[in-house]
């Protein structure tokens, strides 16, 4: 097993996780040019564009090496938050344009960073703050995308290109920076649009090896398939001893560890892409109480028989409207996810407990008889600022232990 430092450092502030969960090689999506490190440039902006599949152009300054990065088009609505989103797992793959005009405005500090490196496609701009303040400020934004070797644009209409996304749907698209990447830009995304799809998403962000954080409360497996940092921080906050494993873990291994729960995280893609997981899951139910978060929970309802579908253009943002089904109270919550719960095809032993006040789709559950909650949306992130924390130590009430 793998040394227990590596992800105590992760908790840490700014603290990187395993090197093992860095992708080794940049996604299909992610075709750069001069990928180099030495020849990478930090100097002016250049010409680029993001083109979208149904023909749209949306032309705006180059920031980094001049690059070809091919990924679905979504949107992202909240007003802050743009580190945690750059460095969120679940944004595997993706081109994200933020809503909010000024992006960057207090640099970068690594202690809002979700995962080692940026985990994103591209990302679309209004306007990158050239001068941002703040006093845990320790690079600018543009440097750190092009320290990260991000392509992005500067000075695009995004008000304009989010009226696009919402009324056709995610898109597939293509960002490009630079005269050789626009010429080919059209072709590249042409057949991206094709062939595109999230399998393997998860593999590239989830860790490789298992690894524990040592604490004197329950043993919660955590099955990694893009974990965020702040949901490690969270359970053990609560003095959760954690046992990280790959998303990909049998269902004897999670059992020879003799948990008290397991805990299923977010990640990128469709969760129909990841069957042996699910295969697990549905196995272990009944054994070992379970918490889904996100991806996790469109997993573990799967697992119990429900169905997902694809959202016509996502929840990505901090300001989402949830109300509690129970109490009718509403939590403000943040979302970043493409897929969703069917509501309708829940089966009888699984109660709703969360809806989507924006769109009425079903935003969490818990089993009638089992220790099983599944929740869509983000309960560690702080967009209310704490609203929905609270859901990590419920559960945690309802696990027995087996020490």
């Amino acid at each position: 097993m793998a040394s227990d430092e590596r992800f105590r450092s992760a908790m840490s502030v700014g603290a990187e996780r395993p090197s093992e969960c860095r992708p080794a090689e940049p996604h299909l999506g992610c075709v750069r040019w001069n990928d180099t490190p030495g020849e990478r440039s930090v100097a002016a902006m250049s010409d680029g564009a993001l083109l979208l599949a149904d023909g749209s152009r949306f032309d705006g300054r180059g920031v980094g090496d001049d690059a070809l990065a091919l990924g679905e088009a979504v949107f992202y609505t909240g007003m802050t938050g743009y580190e945690e989103a750059l460095t969120d797992p679940s944004y595997a793959g993706q081109l994200l344009t933020f809503t909010y005009p000024m992006i960057g405005n207090y640099g970068v500090s690594g202690e809002a960073a979700q995962h080692p490196h940026a985990c994103i496609a591209g990302a679309v701009m209004k306007r990158l703050a050239p001068n941002p303040s703040h006093y845990a400020l320790r690079s600018d934004l543009a440097t750190w995308l092009r320290a990260e070797r991000v392509p992005a644009l500067d000075g695009v209409d995004t008000r304009s290109l989010t009226i696009t996304l919402r009324e056709h749907g995610t898109i597939a698209g293509a960002l490009a920076i630079g005269t050789a990447a626009l010429d080919r830009a059209d072709a590249a995304l042409a057949e991206y649009a094709r062939l595109r799809t999230t399998v393997g998403l998860v593999a590239e962000v989830a860790t490789q090896s298992a690894t524990t954080l040592p604490a004197d409360g329950p043993h919660i497996v955590v099955l990694d398939c893009g974990v965020k940092n702040a949901i490690l921080r969270n359970f053990a906050g609560l003095q959760a001893r954690l046992t990280i494993l790959p998303y990909d873990a049998a269902a004897d291994e999670i059992r020879d560890l003799n948990p008290d729960g397991i805990v299923i995280s977010p990640g990128p893609g469709d969760p129909t892409d990841v069957p042996a997981t699910i295969d697990v899951l549905r196995s272990l139910l009944g054994e070992i109480p379970m918490f889904g978060v996100c991806l996790g929970h469109q997993l573990l309802a799967l697992a119990c028989g429900a169905a997902t579908y694809k959202l016509p253009y996502g929840h990505r943002g901090g300001n989402q409207p949830v109300k509690v089904v129970r109490s009718g109270s509403v939590l403000v919550t943040a979302h970043n996810h493409g897929y969703a719960v069917d509501g309708a095809s829940l089966p009888s032993e699984l109660e709703p407990t969360l809806i989507n006040l924006n769109d009425g789709t079903n935003e969490g559950f818990r089993h009638r008889r089992l220790p099983i909650v599944g929740v869509q949306f983000h309960p560690e992130a702080s967009p209310g600022p704490f609203d929905a924390r609270y859901l990590f130590a419920e559960w945690l009430e309802t696990v027995p232990l087996q020490r």
